[in-house]
């Protein structure tokens, strides 16, 4: 969007209390990069109100204030006297959401969502994958980042509004015409999604994580469902897993609203129903049925977790418009997901080794009972928690890993402002007398290498694709991946 381009509160869907129909040049949620004319978003925040820095976007020259009530107390003495158009709603980020995607003009023709506790970046770029292996051009938006036919970085899961209509128009510009986004449960929450035209949208599971964010378990499941029964419009096609208890819940919140609805799972009335799987070092062949015909596949993906999340991408693609057949061709080309059940190396025994986003206890459990059927020998587990983050997860992590590895390893993993050896603490409390303790996470790898034996698996959990560790307020240069493949050469003498 250049310089030039200007556009009336009214064309943004807005409507001042004072001040009239202003034409502002930009939009900012950040006091900071306030420019001359643009309007400013005053949202509520969790530490602190957002009107509170309406006194430097004012400075900068911002022309209007988008709040809600509580911001139009703490922003109206600074407007006497002032031509400032102030615009006071109910739920501003909602409005802002809306406003952002009339201000950015174009979004991919066809987008679609996911949202879920565990998958939703193997579920999106399994999506933008079978896309771009049928010709389309392609994009993924995520914890990975922007990736596909248009790449860019992204600080958050789901972008907030600005941020992400402005990379939805790019990529728009850029002949990306199909877009999967994942839609965390703070993104849904916080509406930052409520300006995409979704055509689809998926649910993966519900399981503990966020309650550090989000006050229960109900509140939590609600910021998912608001995917399904806010964002989604009425003619969209919903994805579900019939699996989840919640799953199903959500078959009725979407049938009732009206949407067509693709059940995934293995019970008899999935129309993406899963049948069997047969695993073997290097993969697995998948034999699932669609709308009751039977299709047999091969996918080189470690772990049966990776059969539902390729089945429900494949459920997306179809919902969104494409020829099942065709989209079933391109299953065999799948590619793992960095940081997602990626083999990391590969040691002279034949031992590998493996990295993994799984943070949460059932992602935990989840990873290391769908490694196993892969493994003839041991399975080694390196396990950590987060600092900052839902502390009553922490021990629950160390259990799974226990219950489900032959040999655990307790380190840090980002400790962030907490003491890391209180971390570890609580996760040994779960782990058993039987884990290990190393706090240096490269040396937790190093020593977790150095117990494979041939037929063994190494589990490096965690972080993932992270390529840093957050230690206080610092980020320090760490890839668990780039690590296991240094301990892996140095042990086998190649370094």
């Amino acid at each position: 969007m250049g310089d030039t381009v200007t556009k009336t509160l009214g064309e943004l869907g807005l409507t001042a209390r004072r001040g009239g129909d202003l034409r502002i040049t930009g939009l900012s949620v950040d006091s900071r990069l306030v420019q001359p004319g643009h309007l400013f978003a005053a949202l509520p925040g969790v530490k602190a109100h957002g009107a509170a820095f309406a006194g430097i976007a004012l400075d900068k020259g911002a022309v209007a204030i988008l709040t809600d009530r509580a911001g139009e107390e703490i922003v109206s003495p600074l407007l006497a006297g002032r031509d400032i158009a102030l615009v006071v709603v109910e739920d501003p980020r909602q409005s802002l959401a809306c406003a952002a995607a009339l201000w950015f003009g174009r979004q991919p023709e066809t987008v679609v969502a996911v949202t879920g506790t565990n998958g939703k970046t193997s579920v999106a770029t399994f999506t933008r994958q079978l896309w771009q292996l049928m010709g389309i051009e392609a994009a993924n938006i995520g914890t990975t980042g922007v990736e596909g036919s248009f790449t860019a970085p992204s600080p958050n899961t789901t972008p907030e509004p600005i941020t992400l209509q402005r990379l939805l128009a790019e990529m728009a510009a850029g002949g990306v015409d199909h877009a999967a986004m994942e839609a965390s449960s703070h993104g849904l929450a916080q509406r930052r999604l409520d300006g995409v035209l979704l055509k689809a949208a998926a649910f993966t599971n519900f399981t503990q994580d966020h309650l550090d964010y989000h006050a229960t378990f109900e509140e939590y499941f609600a910021a998912k469902a608001g995917l399904f029964n806010r964002v989604l419009p009425e003619d969209g096609v919903a994805v579900l897993n019939i699996d989840d208890p919640k799953g199903r819940e959500l078959v009725g919140i979407c049938t009732a609203r009206g949407q067509t609805v693709i059940r995934v799972g293995t019970s008899a009335e999935a129309e993406m129903r899963l049948l069997n799987e047969r695993f073997d070092a290097s993969g697995q062949d998948v034999r699932f049925s669609w709308m009751g015909t039977t299709h047999l596949v091969r996918l080189a993906l470690i772990g049966g977790f990776q059969s539902m999340n390729a089945l429900t991408a494949a459920a997306l693609v179809i919902a969104s418009g494409s020829e099942a057949e065709a989209v079933f061709a391109a299953l065999p080309g799948l590619s793992t997901v960095r940081g997602r059940m990626q083999l990391a190396a590969t040691r002279e025994n034949g031992a590998t080794v493996f990295v993994d986003y799984a943070h949460t206890p059932d992602a935990v459990e989840t990873a290391l009972k769908a490694l196993r059927p892969h493994v003839m020998g041991h399975i080694v587990a390196i396990v950590g928690a987060g600092g900052d983050r839902d502390r009553t997860k922490r021990p629950l992590m160390g259990r799974a890993a226990t219950e489900f590895a032959d040999h655990v390893i307790v380190t840090d993993d980002n400790p962030r402002s907490e003491d890391p050896a209180s971390i570890r603490r609580a996760v040994l409390e779960g782990a058993g007398p039987e884990a290990v303790e190393v706090g240096d996470r490269a040396e937790a790898i190093l020593r977790g290498v150095d117990m494979l034996g041939p037929g063994d698996a190494l589990l490096v959990m965690g972080k993932g694709h992270e390529r840093g560790q957050v230690i206080g307020t610092d980020v320090f240069p760490f890839d668990d991946a780039e690590q296991a493949s240094i301990a892996v050469a140095a042990l086998d003498g190649r370094i």
